[in-house]
C-alpha cells in the first residue's frame, strides 16, 4: 500500500539531508516529501526564528499532503514530529524516531544533553549576530559522524547551517495521549552524539514502541540512506 512519507530533518540541516532515502521511498512506490524548515535555507534570516516556526511548517506540510502521513523525524526533529502529531492527530499514520530527541511536556532539548555541552553551544550562540548556534565541525566529525570517512564528513558539513538556539532551547507543549498512533524507534547504534542508552531512554516515555536497529551512526541518513530507508520500510510494514 502506498504510504506518505514527511521526512523532517534535525538542528543544522536541511531537508537536502534526506535527498537518497528519499529517492528509496520513491523507488518502492512512495510518496515523500522533505522539507526544509524555516531558518534552513543558506540565505535565510535567521534572528528570530522559534520553535512555533518549526512546527507551523510541519503542520502545513501535513495539512497539505492527502490522506494520512507517516512523520519521519531525525535528531532534533523527534520532538519537532511529537508537537505536529499533537496538532493534527487525525492526520498520523505513523511516527518514525531516527535517534530523536523525545521530549516530555515541558522540557526542552538542552535539558537532555550534557550541562557542557548544552552551556557551551548557548555561548557560542551568544557571541553570533543572530543568536545561532555556529556549525562546530570537531562535534561533527568525532560525535555525529565519526564512523564516515573524511571526505563524507566533508560533503556534509560544507552544507550545514548555523542553528537558531531556540529550537533547543524552548519547552515543548505536549497534548496528544500516548499510543495514539504506532511508534517506532530507528536506532542507529553506532551514534556517538549522546551517552549510551539516551535514545532507548527516551523512547520508553512513550510506551510501546517497535524498536529497529541499524548498524550506523547518527548521520547514517547521509552515509547510508539504502539502509535508513530500508528501516523506515520495515517499520511501517511490521504489524
Amino acid at each position: 500500500m502506498k504510504k506518505q512519507f514527511i521526512l523532517i530533518h534535525g538542528a543544522w540541516h536541511g531537508g537536502w539531508c534526506w535527498e537518497k532515502v528519499a529517492a528509496e521511498l520513491e523507488t518502492a512506490g512512495h510518496g515523500v516529501q522533505t522539507p526544509t524548515m524555516p531558518g534552513h535555507h543558506r540565505k535565510d534570516d535567521r534572528k528570530n526564528i522559534c520553535l512555533e516556526d518549526y512546527i507551523h511548517s510541519i503542520v502545513s506540510t501535513i495539512e497539505n499532503t492527502e490522506g494520512p502521513v507517516v512523520l519521519v523525524g531525525h535528531s532534533s526533529a523527534g520532538f519537532l514530529i511529537q508537537s505536529a502529531a499533537a496538532r493534527v492527530p487525525e492526520k498520523i499514520d505513523h511516527l518514525i524516531f531516527n535517534n530523536a530527541f523525545i521530549l516530555p511536556q515541558g522540557k526542552c532539548q538542552f535539558d537532555l544533553v550534557p550541562p557542557d555541552v548544552a552551556q557551551g553551544m548557548i555561548g557560542a550562540a551568544a557571541a553570533s549576530p543572530d543568536n545561532c548556534v555556529p556549525v562546530m565541525e570537531d562535534f561533527v566529525r568525532h560525535s555525529l559522524m565519526s564512523d564516515a570517512p573524511k571526505e563524507v564528513q566533508d560533503e556534509l558539513i560544507t552544507r550545514l547551517v548555523p542553528q537558531p538556539l531556540a529550537l533547543l532551547t524552548t519547552p515543548v507543549e505536549l497534548t496528544v495521549e500516548r499510543g495514539t498512533f504506532p511508534k517506532t524507534l530507528l536506532f542507529c547504534n553506532q551514534d556517538q552524539s549522546l551517552p549510551e542508552g539516551a535514545f532507548l531512554g527516551m523512547a520508553q516515555t512513550l510506551g510501546e514502541m517497535n524498536i529497529i536497529e541499524l548498524d550506523l551512526g547518527h548521520e547514517g541518513l547521509f552515509t547510508h540512506p539504502e539502509l535508513v530507508a530500508a528501516g523506515i520500510l520495515q517499520a511501517v510494514n511490521t504489524p
